[in-house]
């Protein structure tokens, strides 16, 4: 049991460890193209790089291009408020997405060394059982049982603390990629907002 958590659980650190790799090369990249422009590009112009910034973009994009006609210079916003909500649910979406999986590492980081010690507490058992049927007292007659006992608690520790300190790793990516998108979102509406000047709701 402890060999199935230790194994799944190097198995998605590592699938993290190149999630957040990718996402962050993917959102410097989209920043430099996004910032580099003084309006509002098309996501389609943009690439497809896969960025979270680039799904909550997208969806901010499609909302302002529904209320406004295109090719028209007095158009104007029916609702700016919309524009931002619409960031922010692909936000939150984008988020849950990278949150996959995280409560597995939580659950094998509190469970495993509780699994361990009820293997070493086991193979005690045993071990003193087997020593009242030898009908021997003596340390070396126990001491085997209660080392291999002991090797339970150590393998229930050595799943857990790789647990702990990726999923206390990963949490802090997955808060900074939420700030960042609601930062992002914020900072779309004010270049809206500049652009269709007047809008307020």
């Amino acid at each position: 049991m402890l060999l199935f958590f230790s194994l799944f659980s190097w198995a998605l650190i590592f699938q993290k460890l190149r999630l957040f790799g990718r996402i962050n090369q993917q959102t410097s990249l989209f920043l430099r193209i996004f910032r580099a422009n003084r309006t509002l590009p098309d996501p389609k112009q943009m690439g497809g790089g896969g960025s979270p910034m680039e799904v909550v973009y997208s969806a901010g994009y499609r909302e302002m291009e529904s209320q406004v006609r295109a090719g028209d210079p007095h158009a104007k916003l029916t609702s700016l408020n919309a524009v931002t909500v619409s960031m922010q649910l692909a936000a939150g979406e984008e988020v849950r997405k990278v949150e996959k999986y995280m409560p597995w590492l939580a659950t094998t980081g509190s469970v495993t060394p509780f699994i361990g010690l009820f293997g070493t507490v086991w193979g005690v058992m045993d071990a003193f059982t087997g020593l009242g049927a030898a009908g021997s007292a003596s340390l070396r007659a126990v001491a085997p049982g209660i080392a291999e006992a002991l090797i339970t608690t150590a393998a229930g520790l050595f799943t857990a603390v790789p647990a702990v300190i990726a999923y206390n790793h990963f949490l802090h990516d997955i808060r900074d990629l939420g700030l960042r998108l609601d930062s992002f979102a914020l900072e779309v509406t004010s270049l809206v907002e500049k652009l269709y000047p007047g809008q307020r709701g």
